[in-house]
């Protein structure tokens, strides 16, 4: 599966949830969800947990760059991450919670993350498909970003695991010596 994704800082969530509401964008649900990062030596591997829905593994593969981006992604159940990764504990790499609330404008899943230890964000996903093209999914974040601009600060070029690996990374090096 693909889709077209874009990431920035939210300084202003309540202007963003006026432009969703004027936009007709659609408030589905609030999810709390904890995701536990694994290294793997190709792409990017996150077990999803989030209370009342089941658990997932999605690994995807997509470039950094602040520019929307085309990410690849397959989703496993618990039983085929199982059998697809082995038995064995696989080596974490760190773990994001955070809270979401999702809406949906046609066929993009907007997601205003409110995220632990980094902040608030805004993150757009269109599901690539025949009916949607990359070329249509990349008009519509590029008019949704367009639209919630007010409400926008700098885009983001990377996940919150990259986030917060940085952030812990500097951290350690910024503490004083003994």
């Amino acid at each position: 599966m693909y889709n077209v994704e874009f990431k920035a800082e939210l300084r202003d969530p309540a202007l963003a949830r006026a432009i969703l509401a004027g936009l007709r964008a659609a408030p589905i649900v609030t999810l709390h969800q904890t995701d536990t990062y694994f290294r793997v030596t190709v792409g990017r591997l996150k077990k999803r947990e989030c209370p009342g829905e089941p658990t997932e593994y999605i690994l995807y593969d997509r470039p950094d760059r602040l520019q929307p981006k085309v990410s690849h992604f397959k989703i496993y159940s618990e039983a085929e991450a199982r059998q697809r990764f082995g038995e064995a504990p696989l080596p974490l790499r760190v773990v994001v919670r955070k809270v979401r609330d999702l809406f949906m404008l046609g066929n993009v899943r907007i997601h205003l993350d409110v995220v632990e230890g980094l902040g608030n964000f805004m993150e757009f996903e269109a599901i690539v498909s025949p009916e949607t093209p990359v070329e249509r999914c990349s008009r519509a974040v590029a008019d949704l970003r367009e639209a919630l601009s007010p409400a926008l600060g700098e885009p983001v070029s990377v996940g919150y695991a990259d986030l917060i690996e940085a952030q812990n990374d500097h951290a350690l090096t910024d503490t004083p010596p003994a």
